[in-house]
């Protein structure tokens, strides 16, 4: 089975778009007629939430580098702790505000 790659790591490297086609104004490799000026593309309320998740993802930060040290360092010397009450508490908010999200 082939997994492809995720769309927003396409997004964030911008380096598997298409190289346009210098006749048509088009992606290489497109086939099809060339679209007419009365043509239009009409996207649903979900590809905008897509499309404005994507752009939110490349401007976020990716992480807090000298946090993910200090945690590393903490699990070699044996200091780091964790309660396991705190993490199902967060787990469990998790889930419920998904699930309010979707609903």
């Amino acid at each position: 089975m082939k997994i492809n790659p995720s769309p927003l790591d396409a997004l964030r490297s911008g380096a598997d778009a298409a190289p346009a086609d210098r006749t048509q104004g088009r992606p290489a490799g497109t086939q099809g007629p060339a679209p007419q000026a009365g043509d239009r593309v009409d996207l649903s309320a979900l590809a905008a939430q897509v499309a404005a998740l994507g752009s939110s993802l490349i401007a976020e930060p990716g992480f807090d580098r000298a946090r993910v040290e200090a945690i590393k360092q903490a699990i070699v010397e044996g200091k780091l702790t964790v309660d396991a009450q705190v993490v199902a508490d967060r787990m469990l908010a998790s889930a419920l505000a998904l699930m309010q999200r979707r609903s």
